[in-house]
């Protein structure tokens, strides 16, 4: 094993390797859950190079869930987000620069759980007798989910329960789900790889990490395959608003 690994340790590398199976997963079953990789692999690696692995690996998870179920996204969810997106991105690079680790991750947290009470909320609201939900949400809805997922992604590789609640909201099916956010996170991911590598961040540590942790990857994701052909889409909606609270604590509290 090459030596910038050893260096990590034994606890550090398993926490990694968890990381890479949970990335997988939830690129080919429930979205959400995928940002608490990026809490293991800050845990077990420097801070900064930790979102440069982790980068590297979720492209991985994109290239799988484009492959499986790319043919089922729904474009026109993703060429809304484009251009508030890129605005959060922006925000997200400078909130970086001028603001501190522990204030960034309490902010992002606070945002994803008020995303899941309102998700709630409106479930709970929603009656047996009500007409079919159109899909159709507010441009102004529309609006903040793309800045707050550019502000996420760009600040903590954790936009993943952003888009989760956005989907849902959006009331699409599971496969819908699935391969609109597999392509919507693989053209941010790959975007974002400049900017890391324009910091400095990809050395050599974060490539064996990278080199090493793929068939982790590989491995959520079988699992996550063979999961959600299990589960109903009411199970899938409520799995995934657990799981995007869930990855929102681990965030904040981290």
């Amino acid at each position: 094993m090459p030596a910038e690994l050893t260096s990590l340790g034994g606890g550090a590398l398993a926490l990694m390797a968890v990381g890479g199976v949970l990335i997988g997963f939830s690129k080919t079953s429930f979205g959400g859950i995928g940002a608490v990789a990026a809490v293991l692999f800050a845990l077990a690696m420097p801070p900064k190079e930790s979102t440069a692995a982790v980068l590297l690996l979720l492209i991985v998870g994109d290239a799988i869930g484009v492959w499986l179920y790319g043919r089922h996204a729904s474009w026109r969810l993703i060429v809304r987000l484009i251009p508030t997106v890129i605005a959060g991105l922006l925000i997200g690079a400078a909130f970086i620069r001028f603001v501190d680790d522990v204030l960034m991750r309490r902010t992002i947290g606070v945002l994803l759980l008020v995303s899941v009470g309102l998700q709630v909320v409106q479930r709970l609201r929603t009656r047996p007798d009500d007409p079919p939900p159109t899909g159709a949400i507010h441009p102004v809805a529309a609006g903040a989910a793309g800045m707050a997922a550019g502000f996420t992604t760009m600040t903590a590789n954790a936009a993943g329960p952003v888009m989760a609640l956005y989907f849902l909201a959006s009331r699409i099916d599971k496969k819908r789900f699935i391969g609109t956010n597999a392509w919507f996170f693989a053209a941010i991911n790959l975007a974002k790889t400049p900017l890391s590598g324009a910091l400095g961040l990809y050395t050599p540590q974060v490539l064996w990490a990278w080199v090493a942790m793929v068939p982790a990857v590989l491995v959520g994701a079988v699992l996550g395959r063979l999961i959600i052909g299990r589960v109903t889409q009411r199970q899938f909606e409520l799995v995934t608003m657990a799981a995007s609270a869930f990855a929102s604590l681990v965030i904040l509290l981290r």
